[in-house]
This record gives structure tokens, C-alpha cells and sequence, in this order.
């Protein structure tokens, strides 16, 4: 069967306040882990965020967390190497994962931190879902299909989560979404709904909050 990949739809009032509820507790930045040793206990539900390089994933992250500063986006694409890990609440990580693509750092620094990833992914229980972020702008390409292929290798679902779609011009963005489904109907592990979001303007933040506060 052929997947279509839709926008997701809002969820309901119940689902919306259990992400709220979820997002307005204690929000904290655990550690940074460099290695699998490193790693915090596979002790709660976990879910991780994926993007090259600029696609706002630290913005995303902070409007999720509602927290200014939480994230830290780098200036210098792909210098940050490290996974990092907060806590929401008592039962749940929310991972930030280095920024792939156009990695400003020596190969052997680069080559490190994909094994880590790799890793990583194949290595977490508890890791319930990858959101892989595409920037609207743009729509999926090759770079996001490497990482694409690493989590259908990995075995992990992944959900596509359209950034900074308030940059786009109506006319661009149905463009924008059919390159992006088309990306995601080589791949198995993916989520079949794309959600669509604008930190700067608040769009499907409350959507994304729900959808994690509702994966078990």
C-alpha cells in the first residue's frame, strides 16, 4: 500500500492538555554524553530529536520546553558532538542529537560521533521515537536520507517534523511537503503523519507536545 503521509491532524482536547501538563513541569538538562558509557539509565520513555545543521532544532526544543535557553544552538554548524540529555517530568528523556550535514570539525572527530550515533540508536530500549526535522524551506534532502536509512537500519520509528514553515510561501510549501513524502516512502521505519510546526509563531508546538506526552 502506498503511504500518502498527511499533516497530522490536532489532537483532542484530552491529548492536548496531557502534553501541556506534560511540558509545564520540571524540565531539566541532565548531561551530554560523548560515549555509550556515558549514557544515563534506559529508565523512562525517550525520544529524540534529529536535524542537519541550522534546521532550528534548538528553537523547536525550547518552544516545546517553553524555556528561552534550554537547547543551545552552536555557531558553527556540526561543532556541537555531544547527545544531550533532559529530563521532562519523572518519566521521560527528550534528546538532543548533534546536528548532521555539513559537520565543520576534523573527519576523525566527525567519524566518532556517527559511531556514537549508530550506537546509540541501535543500543536504547527505551527510545521510543526519532522526530526528524526537515526545514521547510528546503523539503528532505540527501543528507536527511542518510539519517533516514541509519533509523530504518536501527529498527526506530521516526516522524518527520516540518520546521520553520512560516517561511514558505503558500505556493512553495505543497512543493516543499511532496519532496519530502516522497523521501519518506523509501523508508520503512517512518511514522506515516508529517507534523508541521513554526517556533516563532507557536504552530503545531501544543500538536507536538501531545503526540509525546501520549507515546507509551
Amino acid at each position: 500500500m502506498q503511504l500518502h503521509f498527511p499533516e497530522v491532524e490536532t489532537p483532542d482536547d484530552a491529548s492536548l492538555e496531557t502534553g501541556r501538563l506534560l511540558f509545564a513541569g520540571p524540565v531539566e538538562f541532565l548531561k551530554g554524553v560523548v560515549a555509550m558509557n556515558g549514557m544515563p539509565p534506559a529508565d523512562r520513555i525517550e525520544v529524540c530529536f534529529a536535524g542537519r545543521s541550522n534546521v532550528g532544532k534548538s528553537s523547536l526544543i525550547n518552544a516545546l520546553t517553553g524555556r528561552k535557553n534550554l537547547a543551545r544552538a552552536s555557531n558553527t554548524p556540526g561543532r556541537t558532538q555531544e547527545i544531550n540529555f533532559f529530563t521532562v517530568g519523572d518519566e521521560h528523556y527528550l534528546v538532543d542529537l548533534p546536528g548532521y550535514g555539513f559537520a565543520n570539525a576534523p573527519v576523525a572527530v566527525v567519524e566518532k560521533w556517527q559511531r556514537l550515533l549508530k550506537q546509540y540508536l541501535s543500543g536504547r530500549p527505551t527510545l521510543r521515537r526519532v522526530f526528524v526535522l526537515i526545514d521547510s524551506r528546503h523539503g528532505a534532502k540527501a543528507v536527511d536520507e542518510e539519517i533516514m536509512t541509519l533509523l530504518d537500519k536501527s529498527a526506530v520509528t521516526f516522524q518527520v517534523v516540518m520546521t520553520k514553515m512560516d517561511k514558505v510561501k503558500a505556493s512553495e510549501r505543497e512543493e516543499s511537503l511532496a519532496r519530502t513524502r516522497e523521501a519518506l516512502r523509501r523508508h520503512p521505519a517512518a511514522f506515516p503523519e508529517i507534523i508541521i510546526t513554526s517556533s516563532e509563531k507557536g504552530d503545531g508546538v501544543s500538536t507536538l507536545r501531545a503526540i509525546i506526552a501520549n507515546i507509551d
